[in-house]
């Protein structure tokens, strides 16, 4: 059985920074890319960033271009959102999804891509 658990969420003002983290657990994730994804109050969920399973290629939604960093250790089956220079508006539940196929390509930035998909870890942001 997948689990995706997302932690690192929390509270900040606006400039902070905060570390998101997702273990991946349950079966083999070689070859998958893997995502974050982010759903604010009232809103539908949107892309935030998205990376290969060597770690070698990237999305990025352009709202975080240059503040948000997504990477992965596959040795730990870990995903992690390194965000910076917070803004309000990046107040939003955040998830980590695995991709529903191997490979990478523009697909990975669209939420129907992805098969599992973690609990949520609160992000908010104060003026």
């Amino acid at each position: 059985q997948v689990q995706l658990v997302e932690s690192g969420g929390g509270a900040v003002q606006a400039g902070g920074s905060l570390t998101l983290s997702c273990a991946a657990s349950g079966r083999t994730f070689l070859g998958y890319a893997m995502g974050w994804f982010r759903q604010a109050p009232g809103k539908e969920r949107v892309f935030v960033a998205a990376i290969s399973w060597t770690g070698g290629n990237t999305y990025y939604a352009d709202s975080v271009k240059g503040r948000f960093t997504i990477s992965r250790d596959n040795r730990k089956n870990t995903l992690y959102l390194q965000m910076n220079s917070l803004k309000p508006e990046d107040t939003a539940v955040y998830y980590c999804a695995v991709d529903r196929d191997r490979g990478w390509d523009s697909r990975n930035k669209f939420d129907d891509e992805y098969g599992y998909w973690g609990q949520g870890t609160q992000v908010t942001v104060s003026p």
